[in-house]
């Protein structure tokens, strides 16, 4: 499949608002993607994220703002009109057709002659890895092949741009891996803009270039993976990106004070409009060591369980004070329940939030 000369196209969402019976699930959304770009909107269930991807699409009229691509306003340009290919959580093939059917729809919608149609749709069937299996149906196909055609009907358009609305909810967690991979792989060899909209943040973190976090219908941050796990610019964005601790802090100016040790603080340093004060600090559980017990400078804990995650192990302990704390270690220390040891911060820089969240 040969990438048209039309994909990596600029798109802009600007101010966009979305209105649903005087609930404003966009509150003026802005963002700017560019050319080949693979952008996430991550958040939690009700943050606006599908709703903004839908926007996009022409699926939703929105109530103000402009939706830009490659510089054309689209708001009032019907879906057909927007030139975007789009895959959906639902796989949404027609049962009666077969795979290579299926990817062809777009195209006979499009009026294509017959030969263009077969090698073109043939072509995005081998691009997804799936040419020797053209001639059969829907229920004949796994759950993660039916989302591969899915994928290889909204690219044979030759869009300019791709949307993906949650296409790997419904997968398995071993198919699931594997289809993200492929999507990447396929969006880098195209160079297509895309967006991908989940609420699952290892997705969002694995394969896109940025990632947008989404609350409460608007953009928290936007910035690389990396920005949002080492640098994120509010509480939310920390607490969402990511594990970790909530542990007793005093905040004096841009520093914050936990267990006897100062450390930097990350983003704005005022909370709920002070500068000062109690708060609570959002360490990280790589951020933190076991250590033996009655080690100086160690916070005393006891061991409350410890799972093995493959390439590392996370225990959980409770704190002298009550504070429940996740750390992240090498699989060569085995903790047991029960026991006593204890913890030190890296003295890494952290996020704040109030008492209250």
């Amino acid at each position: 499949m040969t990438p048209s000369p039309n994909y990596g196209a600029t798109v802009e969402l600007i101010d966009v608002v979305k209105d649903y019976a005087g609930h404003q699930a966009l509150t003026g959304v802005s963002l700017s993607v560019r050319p080949g770009e693979f952008v996430a909107l991550l958040g939690p269930s009700g943050c606006g994220k599908t709703t903004a991807l839908r926007a996009l699409s022409g699926l939703e009229q929105v109530n103000g703002g402009s939706i830009l691509i490659d510089g054309v306003d689209v708001v009032d340009v019907p879906v057909n009109k927007r030139d975007i290919g789009m895959v959906f959580q639902s796989y949404s093939l027609f049962p009666h057709l077969t795979a290579i059917e299926n990817v062809e729809f777009g195209l006979r919608m499009r009026k294509i002659p017959t030969a263009e149609r077969r090698t073109r749709a043939a072509g995005a069937l081998d691009l997804v890895g799936l040419g020797h299996l053209a001639g059969r149906y829907a229920h004949q196909l796994s759950g993660g092949q039916q989302q591969r055609i899915a994928l290889a009907r909204a690219l044979v358009t030759r869009p300019r741009v791709l949307l993906l609305d949650e296409p790997l909810s419904a997968l398995d967690a071993k198919v699931r891996v594997q289809l993200r991979d492929e999507i990447r792989r396929i969006q880098t060899d195209l160079g297509i803009t895309t967006l991908f909209v989940t609420h699952d943040q290892e997705e969002a973190l694995a394969v896109a270039d940025r990632v947008a976090v989404m609350r409460e219908g608007n953009i928290e941050q936007i910035g690389s993976p990396e920005e949002l796990y080492t640098a994120p610019a509010t509480p939310f964005v920390a607490a969402f990106v990511g594990l970790s601790n909530r542990m007793p802090a005093t905040l004096s100016d841009r520093q914050v004070t936990l267990y006897g040790e100062t450390l930097g603080v990350l983003g704005s340093p005022r909370v709920n409009g002070r500068a000062n004060g109690p708060v609570l600090a959002l360490v990280r559980p790589e951020d933190l060591l076991l250590v033996p017990p009655a080690t100086p400078g160690s916070i005393a804990a006891t061991v409350v369980a410890s799972s093995f995650l493959g390439s590392l192990r996370r225990t959980r302990l409770t704190l002298w004070d009550g504070t429940l704390v996740s750390v992240q270690h090498a699989v060569s220390e085995h903790p047991q329940p029960g026991e006593s040891l204890g913890v030190r911060l890296r003295g890494n820089a952290v996020s704040v939030s109030g008492i209250d969240g």
